[in-house]
């Protein structure tokens, strides 16, 4: 079981707080209520058949929202929750995601998925069934040109040599990297090159079984040791209550990841933010 509990505050690139003010708010009373790290999801487009979500929602671009909140905000982290890896050409987006941990000195996660939205990824050019092995070889890409003195990499989807991007990221060799998702190959993919995995929308059950699934995994897959323990956070779809987040503590879980309640204008979420710093935060 973790020391300490930890909670982050995710979708503050979304709704209420897709709008500047609202955003510098709620940054700064989750930093003051202590949670430990803020998050920020990506849709670049939305589908309007998806059934998931509305395709008006509102939806800022995750790097620059957090770069936004980091300028506004001096200790909590800042996770992409999820940046959809194979949606990017990855060594701009290394570039970019090294700018974002320069400028908030060095609090940044950088957390990857694939996604789940086929017609999204047609919108844009990808191809759908190519998005895991894309992700392999552009997670290996950017962890090269981060950290490597003379990085090069050569794949199927990316490939270079006698090329430098400078600055680094603050973190080194790479800013922690967390892994969304639960497919067989999500879990391996973190056992081999992750230091966390971010569970979606989980009760207590299925987050049982992912851990178990990921201790498979690592039997079953090479775990550098330089990656270190994982990390697991998990944002969890039941009501919690101190009782209910200890039970997610004791399965091992690190963090939990919060969603903002449904329809809450910013005053409302404000307050909601504040309240949990005070029940849950540093209490579990």
């Amino acid at each position: 079981m973790p020391d300490q509990l930890k909670f982050g505050l995710t979708s503050i690139n979304a709704g209420a707080t897709s709008y500047p003010e609202a955003l510098v708010r709620i940054a700064q009373a989750a930093e003051t209520a202590g949670f430990d790290s803020l998050w920020a999801g990506e849709h670049h487009i939305l589908s309007e058949s998806s059934e998931r979500f509305p395709a008006t929602n509102r939806i800022l671009n995750p790097v620059v929202a957090l770069t936004f909140v980091a300028a506004h905000t001096h200790t909590i982290r800042l996770g992409t929750g999820v940046l959809l890896l194979p949606q990017h050409q990855p060594l701009i987006l290394a570039k970019e995601l090294a700018s974002l941990d320069v400028l908030s000195g060095g609090r940044l996660i950088v957390g990857i998925g694939v996604g789940w939205a086929e017609a999204e990824y047609e919108a844009l050019g990808v191809p759908y069934r190519e998005r895991g092995a894309r992700a392999d070889e552009y997670l290996a890409a950017m962890r090269a040109i981060w950290s490597e003195e003379k990085p090069a990499y050569h794949g199927r989807y990316v490939s270079f040599q006698e090329v430098q991007a400078y600055p680094h990221p603050v973190q080194q060799p790479t800013p922690p990297i967390v892994i969304g998702g639960r497919a067989p190959a999500v879990l391996r993919r973190t056992v081999e090159q992750a230091n966390g995995w971010y569970g979606f929308a989980l009760d207590l059950d299925e987050t049982a079984s992912l851990l178990a699934q990921l201790r498979e995994a690592a039997a079953r897959y090479y775990r550098p040791a330089s990656l270190g323990e994982l990390e697991i956070s998990v944002n969890p779809r039941v009501p919690l209550d101190k009782e209910t987040a200890q039970r997610f503590a004791q399965l091992g879980v690190h963090r939990l990841i919060l969603y903002p309640p449904h329809g809450m204008d910013a005053p409302a979420l404000e307050q909601w933010v504040t309240t949990v710093g005070e029940t849950l935060v540093g209490q579990v």
